[in-house]
């Protein structure tokens, strides 16, 4: 039993199939006037942008859109788009997209509230104050953004991947409509879906886990066990499509109070270096972490197995946890995704300075097992 624990969740949560383009009740509820909206060219040209706007027109403006939000956000991106938000005189974000529109448009609602530069306000609760209201629109089923106090932004000069974590950056509306999801290619849908696993495994093994983290990240490693394959082989298989958008929102809020590991700091080292898809640089590390934690938290992992679908039973703890571990290996492999760094264009000369980045990254120091960049390396040659 914890001594001690904290608990909070700050987005109004909504879902509902069309909802997305059904947003006036929300804007009134909010009282802005001038909206501006984050999405990106994806987004657009899958023709989820339009609806969204369509059903704003009685609403409030819409006073610019800035739909030129890349795979990996930038501190430069973010700086473009708030100075848009600024001349446009913007109340209310809209962000429409993955996690990189996500965590764009928090970026962009800081320096648009407090002005400045955007890395005035790097690190943990270093921003003063409440920031202009957000709209969480995710179309992808992974990072949970639309309700968690983070936003991670690349910075281009440093190829380093910046964490940004305050109260404030929670957005106050996460809007689930399972019907944005449906155009997501197989490749994102299975990389997006194996980043909502890897956040409700280290969620649950984090030190600062709590029970309830454990329920949201254990129910979620359950829905998304059997969701994600038939979400990747099918798109427009609506009912998986909508539980592994729950999921991901429950793992979400999980990470959002109880952070991430091992796992997340290695995929960090290696995102911020060679731009690897989070999700899929999250599905490699995936075993490995899991692994090296177990040695800690067995009982732990027994339960994510057990949430896995693993046959508990009668079994020891170390078969058990291997089959979990399997079963997650198996999943990333049934889904098509890369499997090893190689397969991903990391060269084996690179491996010793990702260990190095990964050692002092932000996730790592709420790992159940403390790692050093000898173990962090090792962990990086068995992945390559």
């Amino acid at each position: 039993m914890q001594e001690f624990f904290e608990f909070g969740i700050g987005t109004r949560v909504l879902y509902k199939l069309g909802l997305a383009s059904e947003l006036g009740p929300v804007i009134d509820e909010l009282g802005s006037q001038r909206i501006f909206i984050v999405a990106d060219k994806g987004v657009v040209a899958a023709g989820l942008l339009a609806p969204v706007v369509e059903g704003l027109r009685n609403s409030a403006e819409v006073v610019g859109i800035f739909d030129s939000v890349p795979a990996n956000s930038s501190v430069a991106k973010v700086m473009e788009g708030a100075e848009a938000a600024i001349a446009a005189q913007a109340d209310l974000i809209i962000a429409i997209g993955g996690g990189s529109p996500l965590d764009t448009a928090k970026g962009i609602r800081i320096v648009l509230t407090n002005g400045g530069h955007l890395l005035d306000y790097q690190g943990y609760n270093v921003i003063p104050a409440p920031l202009t209201p957000m709209i969480a629109i995710p179309t992808t089923s992974g990072t949970g953004s639309e309700v968690t106090p983070f936003a991670v932004i690349l910075d281009d000069d440093q190829d380093l991947k910046l964490s940004f974590a305050s109260r404030y950056l929670v957005p106050d509306v996460a809007i689930l409509d399972p019907l944005l999801t449906r155009s997501l290619p197989p490749g994102l849908t299975a990389a997006t879906g194996m980043d909502a696993l890897s956040h409700a495994i280290e969620t649950f093994v984090s030190t600062e886990n709590s029970p309830f983290s454990d329920g949201l990240a254990l129910t979620a490693i359950d829905m998304i066990a059997n969701n994600l394959r038939d979400a990747v082989q099918s798109g427009n298989d609506i009912d998986a499509r909508g539980q592994m958008l729950i999921a991901a929102c429950m793992a979400g809020m999980a990470c959002a109070n109880s952070y991430f590991g091992v796992i997340h700091a290695l995929s960090h080292a290696l995102g911020g270096k060679f731009h690897v898809h989070h999700g899929t640089a999250n599905s490699i590390f995936m075993p490995v972490g899991m692994r090296f934690n177990s040695a800690v938290v067995p009982h732990r992992y027994v339960r994510i197995a057990r949430a896995m679908g693993v046959n508990v039973g009668g079994r020891s703890d170390s078969e058990v946890i291997a089959d979990g571990i399997s079963a997650v290996a198996t999943l990333a492999v049934d889904c098509g995704i890369p499997t090893r760094l190689r397969d991903v264009g990391v060269p084996e000369e690179a491996l010793p300075e990702l260990a190095e980045i990964a050692l002092v990254d932000g996730a790592i120091f709420h790992n159940p097992r403390i790692a050093t960049e000898a173990e962090l390396l090792e962990m990086l040659k068995e992945t390559w």
